[in-house]
């Protein structure tokens, strides 16, 4: 699989019908505390990069109403598509394709711009950061969500896929192994680095929860993580699908699995 960006949103394209839809409550709680974190007002205008399936990009707009503007962009046509349809009831909320390491927009158009889970797949994060400046406002805000500390029995887990995975998919980046992602201090040196003040970061933790282990099964298809499966060769899945439900089978029922989250906020001078 291609690690560039039209090969990751191929990734997504493919999990767009069951990205966040498999009964995991993943993605908006997480969502949930970045616009929290953002305090987005009534009337401002928001930019949510990488918007996916709508995680952050509703309750943006729900926080800025009818008198503000939600803009989504991604680069996967396939989440577009099927988010706009979402969204279509909302006439202040916008979604369209574009490139979230050099987006096209006018400049000084955003008040906040929203970033969730998305900055450590770009391949060059500090660019991406310093290529939205310009469509912020002076004063504006950014938020940045990346991965803090993961539950030692996940890494387990995923540690099945380890063998069959190419070296560029075995960036610690999305793990926040090492690297400007392995800490709050790395991603608050990356922000200043882009140009922005007053940064500063919101820690929480997410306990997901799963029935059984064809719950996770279904779960790691659905979002990024189906880049691993694709990764293994057709007449190994069944060999990987048993360890890690043998793995999975040792953790009890219900599977519960904890995430360190980091919410990154800086401002534009």
């Amino acid at each position: 699989m291609s690690t560039s960006p039209r090969g990751i949103a191929g990734v997504f394209d493919r999990a767009a019908e069951t990205y966040d839809a498999v009964g995991v409550p993943w993605f908006g709680p997480i969502a949930a505390g970045l616009v929290e974190s953002l305090d987005v007002q009534p009337g401002e205008r928001v930019l949510d990069v990488g918007c996916g399936r709508g995680a952050a990009l509703v309750p943006l707009a729900h926080d800025t109403g009818p008198t503000g503007s939600v803009l989504g962009i991604d680069l996967a046509p396939g989440m577009v598509a099927r988010t706009a349809a979402d969204v279509a009831h909302l006439p202040h909320v916008e979604v369209r394709v574009d490139d979230a390491s050099a987006p096209h927009l006018p400049e000084a158009s955003y008040d906040v711009v929203a970033c969730c889970l998305v900055l450590f797949f770009l391949p060059d994060p500090l660019a991406a950061v310093r290529a939205w400046l310009p469509a912020l406002a002076p004063g504006g805000r950014v938020g940045v969500t990346t991965f803090g500390e993961q539950d030692p029995r996940w890494k387990v887990v995923d540690g099945v896929f380890t063998s069959y995975l190419p070296k560029t998919m075995l960036d610690a980046r999305t793990s926040g192994a090492k690297g400007p992602f392995g800490s709050d201090e790395g991603v608050e040196g990356l922000l200043r680095e882009a140009g922005l003040v007053d940064v500063r970061t919101v820690r929480r933790e997410v306990v997901t929860e799963f029935a059984d282990p064809e719950h996770w099964l279904r779960f790691s298809w659905s979002h990024g993580q189906r880049a691993m499966w694709e990764a293994v060769p057709a007449g190994d899945h069944d060999a990987v699908r048993a360890e890690i439900v043998r793995r999975l089978e040792e953790l009890g029922r219900p599977i519960r699995l904890t995430q360190g989250v980091r919410h990154t906020l800086g401002r534009r001078r």
